[in-house]
């Protein structure tokens, strides 16, 4: 996995500015394209916005907490494909994060090689969730069509 370019558009969300500026630099180095959000708000601005292929969200942020944050994301992006991390896990915490529709829940410090594996099953999905809907929205058009 070491050689392999991952080539994903993520959202890294945390309040921690070192934490961030270290993960962003770890992330960019293997060619991934990182945006930093120090707040849930933040992070809902740009989702709205832009897409991305992962969303990287801290659970313990001042303010709204991670928890939140995912329940407003996916709201109004379904498809957006959510890594919580945290410094103080719980299995109820993490079950928690999974029923509101996170796809992974990984402990600080993050190990960068299952990281990465993560983003690229999670673009990978959500490439296939995609294509999917797109296929559904032409079978919609051609069934309305009275050829």
């Amino acid at each position: 996995m070491a050689d392999e370019h991952i080539n994903a558009n993520v959202l890294l969300v945390d309040d921690e500015e070192d934490f961030i500026a270290v993960l962003s630099r770890r992330l960019e180095a293997r060619h991934l394209k990182v945006t930093a959000a120090s707040s849930g708000q933040d992070a809902l601005a740009l989702t709205d916005r832009q897409d991305f292929d992962a969303i990287i969200l801290d659970l313990a942020m001042p303010g709204m907490d991670g928890l939140e944050t995912l329940k407003r994301i996916k709201q109004n992006h379904p498809e957006a494909e959510i890594i919580m991390l945290t410094g103080q896990g719980s299995i109820r915490t993490g079950i928690e994060a999974m029923k509101l529709g996170a796809e992974d829940f990984l402990e600080k410090p993050v190990d960068i090689q299952h990281l990465l594996e993560r983003i690229k099953e999670a673009k990978s999905k959500r490439v296939l969730v995609l294509q999917e809907k797109s296929k559904d929205e032409i079978r919609k058009i051609i069934l309305s069509k009275p050829w």
